[in-house]
């Protein structure tokens, strides 16, 4: 896999970040192939605004960009493989057909350009052979999905070298499927539909049952408002393996209560409906996936208005409710939140999947430095390894860079 392991540096000068690791990624590929390559391909992280475990639930999310990027340096080859090396790993990576169209045969993270080619070609794409080169200041096991970021740019320079038609609409599914199919990671659509779609200076308002966007403008800039994200350093927990139980608890439901999924079961009909579950666990998985679709309709309602600050008891309320119902918050990541919101945070929550990862906080523009402050302050008394911080602003999705 590729990327730092925190966030070391401000990611609001796009450009800047942007040129640094695509240099990196020209230099790893004329370095480990001593040629030049024909194009540098760049996708984001993300960080989620809200909707958190609602995506496989079929339901809403609203995540935007991040100027932290993967970019790959790639070029064509003439025979049927592919070559990948990274600036993390010292060994390339190098596979054939066989091993592409057998999912899991390539592991660890080459894995995640092995099942980009295995989608395409499962999907009837002529994939072209490639050598490429990753760089990355997408930080790993941190919850801004470096993978998605990885399979993204992957799969649109192949899309570009291949000249495959395959429009952007129609990628994030397909690099789902790579990761839920090949790599074995049970995820859902939102990350790999951030990761391609966003727009700069607005929030992805995704329907994750059909598919469809809307660009809800996000200006923090306007409102006089930052986001700051906390990389908590806490270490994932038992991370996969809770997120599939929780996968899991969440269909069973959904089948208990006759509806194709949770995203069916109206805030209005709650109630009745966690009657007739069996235990209070189910009950409270339930609960959190029911109102957190409803504060995505909230929050998208808010933004569409230009009510920016008025979101952060909906950011707020749903760390709550991951923490309580949920129960995928550890103790750096409450701690943070905490902190923040003492230090006069608007609002602030878990983002990603849970056990470990990060945390945003609305703050007005001013307060940034202070609360990051506060943040690590908090941790210092608790004795956790200190947070990484920075102020980010909605960036674009996977773009060619030349």
């Amino acid at each position: 896999m590729t990327g730092p392991s925190d966030l070391a540096a401000p990611a609001d000068v796009t450009a800047g970040a942007t040129a640094d690791v695509a240099a990196r990624a020209t230099a790893g590929f004329r370095s480990r192939y001593a040629a030049e390559p024909a194009g540098r391909w760049a996708a984001p992280g993300r960080v989620n605004l809200i909707g958190e475990h609602t995506d496989y639930n079929d339901g809403y999310v609203l995540p935007f960009a991040l100027p932290l990027r993967t970019v790959v340096a790639a070029a064509t080859r003439e025979d049927e493989s592919w070559t990948v090396c990274s600036e993390l790993d010292d060994d390339p990576v190098e596979f054939g057909p066989d091993a592409a169209d057998e999912p899991g045969r390539v592991t660890g993270w080459a894995a995640y350009v092995a099942g980009v080619v295995w989608a395409l070609r499962d999907a009837g794409y002529a994939v072209p052979g490639a050598r490429l080169a990753i760089a990355s200041d997408v930080p790993l096991g941190s919850g801004l999905s470096s993978s998605a970021a990885l399979e993204a740019a992957v799969l649109a320079a192949l899309v570009d070298l291949g000249g495959l038609d395959l429009p952007a609409e129609k990628q994030p599914r397909l690099a789902q499927r790579a990761e839920n199919r090949y790599v074995g990671a049970p995820t859902g659509i939102m990350d790999q539909s951030a990761a391609i779609r966003c727009r700069a200076g607005h929030a992805l308002f995704l329907d994750c049952r059909d598919e469809s966007v809307e660009h809800i403008p996000f200006d923090l800039d306007d409102a006089g408002l930052a986001v700051l994200v906390v990389d908590s350093r806490a270490p994932h927990r038992h991370a996969d393996g809770e997120y599939a139980a929780r996968r899991r608890s969440c269909e069973r439901a959904a089948a208990a209560l006759g509806v194709p999924a949770l995203r069916d079961v109206a805030v209005a009909d709650l109630d009745a409906a966690l009657d007739r579950l069996p235990d209070d666990e189910t009950r409270r998985r339930v609960r959190h996936v029911v109102t957190e679709d409803q504060r995505v309709l909230d929050t998208a309602a808010l933004l569409r208005a230009g009510r920016v600050r008025e979101i952060g008891p909906l950011l707020t309320a749903s760390h709550a409710s991951m923490r309580d119902d949920f129960e995928i918050t550890v103790p750096e990541i409450d701690t943070a939140v905490e902190a923040a919101l003492a230090a006069g945070s608007l609002g602030a929550r878990m983002t990603g999947g849970g056990f470990g990862g990060c945390v945003l906080a609305l703050v007005d523009a001013g307060r940034a430095d202070a609360v990051a402050d506060a943040v690590r302050d908090a941790y210092a008394e608790r004795g956790f390894t200190a947070p990484g911080t920075v102020t980010v602003l909605p960036a674009a999705g996977a773009t060619r860079l030349g």
